[in-house]
């Protein structure tokens, strides 16, 4: 039987009913490492910067080792976490005390190494003025410290340890009970790394 030549074979294949296009597009990954205590908000300008400027493919790496520090400066960086467009993993290394655990738990993924701690506890601060403006900023301050803490912490932790938080008490984590808490977040309510504006992402908190 005689053989059909290659432009015979071609001629029988098949024309496609669609068109292919094919866009390539670069992810740019950048990576911040906080391991000292935190200081005043100047000096995160950099960090803040490129987290409000990032666009949705870029992933933003949080390495914290950290014994907490500046309220202020660690609230401004989970607000411009929150407002990021970007996918931002924070990764625990060490430990994360304070303010620094609270940074942790407002990562878009979060990433946990074997022998770690997370310690929560309730705020210090020194006043001064006059008496009546001393109460009026402790009242204040109180409860500025506590929706911050029920806004970010829930449901990682419950009410009941949150309110513990607030009468005192100190409650550490290892990397163990931290995955569980991570697991158990995953298979039930949104977490609070989850309060982002929907931006069709798909963001759920890793252990």
């Amino acid at each position: 039987m005689p053989r059909r030549n290659a432009d015979a074979d071609d001629d029988d294949k098949p024309v496609p009913l669609y068109r292919q296009y094919e866009t390539q597009g670069a992810v740019r990954q950048i990576s911040f490492y906080l391991s000292d205590e935190i200081g005043a908000p100047i000096h995160y300008t950099d960090l803040l910067y490129t987290l409000r400027t990032a666009s949705s493919t870029d992933i933003v790496y949080l390495h914290l080792n950290t014994p907490g520090g500046n309220f202020d400066a660690g609230l401004q960086i989970i607000n411009n976490i929150t407002a990021s467009e970007a996918h931002v993993v924070t990764i625990l290394e060490a430990r994360a005390y304070s303010m620094g655990a609270l940074i942790f738990l407002a990562g878009d993924e979060l990433v946990v190494h074997d022998t770690c701690q997370l310690m929560f506890h309730n705020y210090s601060s020194a006043l001064i003025g006059k008496g009546n403006e001393q109460q009026a900023q402790v009242a204040a301050s109180v409860k500025w410290f506590e929706k911050v803490m029920r806004h970010v912490c829930r449901p990682f932790l419950t009410d009941e340890e949150l309110d513990r938080i607030l009468r005192g008490e100190d409650i550490w984590l290892d990397s163990d009970n931290i995955r569980r808490r991570l697991h158990n977040i995953q298979k039930g309510a949104p977490a609070a790394s989850q309060r982002k504006p929907d931006r069709g992402k798909a963001k759920p908190p890793a252990a």
